[in-house]
């Protein structure tokens, strides 16, 4: 199978987790937005498939979530979270494929673990970077006012059970799919 053919076939299984996962927490949207089970797919996506399809997966499963599930809300928050969750995918993918990688040697510059922490601690940042100017413009398009306040406790305080289990589940995970030979770390993306 070639390298395109399984990164889609990768990508439309991290879609169809990303749309079921959020129902393991029982459609509670206070428990959803503490654990955001919608982040981990994309992120994995983002690290096995490359930064290209982390973007598009990213972007198109909070849409098609609350399209299909009317959560989120696709105006402003499953809009907001589009950009937030392209972004992780993107970043991820970028730093982790690119960044922390030599490409002329093929050889890891930094210990594979580092390389994932640093790639996903800074696509977590930039995520909800963008999270924070998409919502301010959305409901600044509502005749609302996004706040200080409003950024901190979404993008924080509410997150920060799901940004935890976020720095504890995707290494295990990436380190038990690698060890076990099931993905590789590829060159580029």
């Amino acid at each position: 199978m070639n390298s395109n053919t399984k990164n889609l076939a990768l990508s439309a299984m991290f879609i169809a987790i990303g749309l079921f996962l959020p129902f393991l927490i029982l459609q509670i949207p206070q428990i959803g937005m503490m654990l955001l089970p919608m982040h981990i797919p994309v992120l994995l996506c983002g690290l096995i498939c490359g930064k290209k399809y982390g973007f598009i997966v990213g972007f198109i499963l909070p849409l098609l979530r609350g399209f299909l599930f009317g959560m989120p809300a696709l105006f402003p928050m499953g809009a907001a979270m589009a950009f937030e969750l392209a972004t992780y995918g993107f970043v991820i993918g970028f730093l982790y494929h690119h960044v922390f990688r030599d490409q002329s040697s093929n050889s890891i510059i930094i210990p594979n673990l580092i390389a994932l922490f640093g790639s996903l601690i800074i696509a977590m940042i930039a995520g909800r970077i963008v999270w924070g100017v998409a919502m301010a413009i959305f409901v600044n398009i509502n005749g609302g006012a996004f706040t200080w306040q409003w950024f901190i406790g979404g993008a924080l305080l509410s997150a920060i059970p799901g940004i935890v289990l976020q720095l504890v589940l995707i290494p295990i995970i990436m380190l038990a799919l690698t060890r076990s030979g099931i993905i590789r770390r590829p060159a580029s993306d």
